[in-house]
């Protein structure tokens, strides 16, 4: 004989919601019947009831599974082409870093080469240069040529500091004394002739 038991009470008796037993009803996963308006579940024996009940649970649980590996082939593609980007990444660093070497490299090397080039130009006067380019003149150039102090000391390459200031220190000094061969210009600079700027410098580097 049919057994008509409530919705509310079959829920309670499988432990599952409301929602659940419309929905199986819906499904036609439960037998119903529309007694006077009201929706009644058909039960014919407890055997059966739990049947449908296990056969209902294991609809619900295979999309879940299905979901299951499909998330897992998602998880593992993702990892696949995390490895493929971070091996990307690395080998574009080591590029980088073979790059900055070599371009230290490079600038260590032009560094040194500039250093020896000034040391070696500290060593030099080229004095009949300095003359001709001062004064355009070819003839007599070391007797009227006159230049800055700075020019000077630029042009023979005298960056050393401390030579520098006992250069112009001396320039002072004999300005102060009254040498025809130095002249104060209107910045607070001097200007000396060409000869006796050599002059200067050969006295200080024997000194």
């Amino acid at each position: 004989m049919e057994n008509l038991i409530k919705p509310v009470d079959y829920a309670k008796k499988m432990g599952i919601s409301r929602q659940a037993v419309y929905a199986k009803i819906k499904k036609g996963l439960l037998p119903s019947r529309n007694v006077g308006g009201k929706i009644y579940i058909v039960m014919e024996s407890e055997a059966p009831l739990k049947e449908e009940e296990d056969q209902g649970a294991e609809l619900e649980i295979q999309p879940l599974l299905a979901a299951k590996d499909e998330t897992i082939a998602v998880l593992k593609e993702t990892i696949r082409d995390l490895k493929e980007t971070n091996q990307m990444i690395t080998s574009t660093l080591r590029s980088e870093v073979e790059l900055l070497k070599e371009a230290f490299s490079e600038m260590k090397t032009l560094y040194a080469a500039r250093i020896e080039q000034m040391n070696t130009s500290e060593e030099t006067l080229p004095l009949e240069e300095v003359i001709a380019e001062e004064t355009g003149e070819v003839e007599n150039a070391e007797e009227e040529a006159w230049i800055s102090l700075e020019e000077f000391l630029l042009e023979q390459g005298i960056h050393k500091k401390k030579l520098r200031e006992r250069f112009t220190k001396k320039t002072k000094k004999l300005y102060k004394k009254g040498d025809s061969a130095v002249e104060k210009k209107k910045k607070g600079d001097y200007r000396l002739k060409a000869e006796k700027a050599v002059e200067i410098l050969l006295e200080l580097k024997e000194s």
